[in-house]
């Protein structure tokens, strides 16, 4: 990680356990009228909209909408996109809904671990905190002519009165906080006129946000510095447009203006120049072009241009996701690290389908659509445009992600992820397969589950043992450490793609398994035949001859009838499987089971893969 890292880590512990974080971020702050409420809505700052009024959504409501609406009013909330639970209607905030623990509202957040086994993951905590189910009762009261500000505005109350600033779960995260933060914006202009929102209740609110944007701003340098993914630009954004938001705060002007800046530092070090993203994670690069639609929205609204830089990452990044893209389902390859993020949902579509986001950053920067439109353009204040034919590369590589897509004129797409680590990993995955056919995936990555959770369930999703790939002596490519860390990163990666007459050729290698105590290489040759649903997958390595060596291949079991799967040594002896309980997670806390067969050799594998 460095010695920058190493340094501040030491001496951030050493500050928190002096006490600094109880100072920088009091407890007991008096509550300031920064703005009066009349003047306040004469004086609106731009957003992408204004009130009630979305230009050009044609109101459409359904009996989704509904059902979602009536569950949330009944306490039943979509976790993670998925799992629907029932916290009631008198939820603490506080209460992690699986395990049952409680946190304690009292302790300071400093004070509060974020991971324990006894209180599970605190996720399920934050999950509600964030308040994304505002954005359903957004579009249910659109939709549905209807007037729901009582119950939002009810909810933001009760959060600030069950929360006092600083203390408990949810001032833990300052990812969390600033998406409360943004998703409470959308709220407040949509219902800036309702007979609820009341003087009194305005500078209850705008104190509460001041507080929380305070934090986000005084605790920056531990995202920007010790954790620097997704949690620095969602925070760096959100202390940015609160400058333009609320302009009336102390200080927040200036805050603004750094924030700006590492933004964009933030996104031009985080997003690599092919366009992959440092998470290695395809959910968590949706999460950043969630993050740069907003913040190039705002900067066209506002006439205050990003650093061109910055453009031309979000152009990589459309291009990136688009050739990852399956085109009939908009799902993407779930590799990397899944936690559910799905910030500003303004569509029906289902969480894996990619299209609303990509197509909402798409039109903004090339001011044309490559979907049918989508709900969540309006929402965002993009004009429609013109519809474009979406483009995928037949072969593509992108090196510094490791990633290595191959779209046949049969429908079908290969990918396969190899990749060297310049930034922390998350998954054991190089030399992972997926395999797409009609929408089907019929190889697949199967996701992460939870993370916190126990160690059989961290090591099958987060492992090399949960991808199509190999592992030798049962071990992981890297060893292992506690939390979200690995040890003995791969350091060393190579891949090309050869087209031929009748086929196409995927060669990549990895140098890995420093815990077995050699420099072993996995070498990968993955052959599609040209306009023929048939694979030959071939694995060698160096400096491993003593070692045994397995390979993993997981498959969609609704689809296990139309896979032909045989695999052989490097002496082209067939080799007999053996049956494994697979799981396959889609969605953030929810699993099933799944195909998986595993075979071993001495040498290395050759499979044949056929699907009909």
């Amino acid at each position: 990680m460095g010695m920058v890292y190493v340094f501040f880590r030491i001496l951030y512990i050493i500050k928190t356990k002096l006490g600094w974080k109880k100072i920088v971020f009091p407890t007991n702050i008096e509550q300031k009228k920064y703005i009066s409420f009349e003047v306040w809505k004469k004086n609106l700052p731009p957003f992408f909209f204004h009130g009630k009024e979305i230009n050009g959504l044609e109101k459409k409501p359904t009996e989704e909408l509904q059902n979602i609406f009536e569950n949330i009013k009944k306490g039943t909330y979509l976790f993670f996109s998925k799992s629907k639970i029932d916290i009631g209607l008198d939820y603490d905030w506080i209460t992690n809904p699986i395990s049952k623990y409680k946190y304690d509202i009292n302790k300071h957040w400093s004070e509060i671990k974020d991971l324990s086994n006894e209180a599970g993951d605190i996720k399920y905590v934050w999950e509600k905190s964030r308040f994304t189910f505002l954005n359903d009762i957004i579009r249910y009261d659109y939709h549905h002519s209807d007037d729901q500000s009582k119950f939002v505005f009810n909810q933001i109350e009760d959060f600030i009165d069950k929360n006092p600033i600083n203390k408990g779960p949810n001032y833990v995260c300052s990812q969390e906080i600033s998406l409360r933060i943004l998703n409470w914006t959308f709220a407040l202009y949509y219902y800036k006129d309702s007979e609820i929102f009341s003087e009194e209740l305005f500078h209850k609110i705008m104190h509460s946000v001041y507080c929380q944007i305070h934090h986000v701003y005084k605790n920056i340098n531990f995202s920007r510095i010790s954790v620097r993914n997704n949690h620095a630009i969602t925070e760096t954004l959100s202390v940015y447009i609160s400058g333009k938001i609320f302009p009336f705060f102390p200080d927040v002007k200036s805050w603004s203006k750094k924030a700006k800046k590492w933004f964009e530092n933030e996104i031009n070090y985080q997003i690599y120049d092919d366009g992959t993203h440092l998470q290695y994670s395809t959910n968590y690069h949706r999460v950043v072009i969630q993050l740069l639609t907003i913040a190039i929205k705002f900067s066209k609204i506002y006439n205050d241009p990003l650093d061109k830089k910055i453009y031309d990452k979000a152009k990589k990044s459309i291009e990136f996701l688009t050739d990852m893209m399956d085109i009939k389902t908009g799902y993407l390859p779930n590799v990397g690290a899944n936690d559910g993020s799905l910030f500003f949902n303004f569509s029906s579509c289902d969480y894996r389908d990619y299209r609303p986001q990509i197509n909402d950053l798409h039109t903004l920067i090339y001011n044309n659509t490559i979907f049918n439109s989508t709900e969540s353009l309006y929402w965002h204040g993009i004009k429609q445009s013109k519809k474009v034919k979406l483009k995928q590369s037949k072969t593509k590589k992108f090196p510094d992600g490791g990633f290595f897509i191959l779209n046949d004129n049969d429908q079908s797409k290969t990918v396969v992820k190899c990749t060297n680590y310049t930034n922390r990993p998350s998954q054991a995955d190089n030399n992972h397969l997926d395999i797409w056919l009609n929408g089907k995936n019929y190889f697949r990555d199967n996701g992460s589950f939870l993370y916190n959770t126990q160690k059989k369930y961290i090591n099958f999703f987060n492992g090399t043992v949960g991808h199509n790939t190999c592992t030798i002596e049962n071990e992981n490519q890297m060893l292992k450490g506690p939390r979200f860390i690995w040890f003995y990163w791969v350091k060393i990666s190579s891949g090309e793609i050869i087209e031929y007459q009748d086929r196409f050729e995927i060669n990549t290698y990895f140098i890995g398994f420093k815990n077995l105590g050699k420099n072993i290489e996995h070498h990968r040759k993955t052959v599609k035949f040209k306009n023929k649903l048939s694979w030959e997958i071939i694995d060698y390595f160096k400096n491993a001859e003593n070692f045994s060596k397995q390979i993993f291949w997981h498959t969609n079991t609704n689809l296990s009838n139309q896979i032909n799967l045989e695999v052989y040594d490097l002496n082209l002896k067939k080799i007999n499987s053996t049956t494994l309980h697979g799981m396959y997670s889609p969605y953030y806390g929810y699993f099933k089971r799944s195909s998986c067969v595993k075979f071993e050799s001495k040498n290395g594998f050759k499979t044949m893969i056929n699907i009909t």
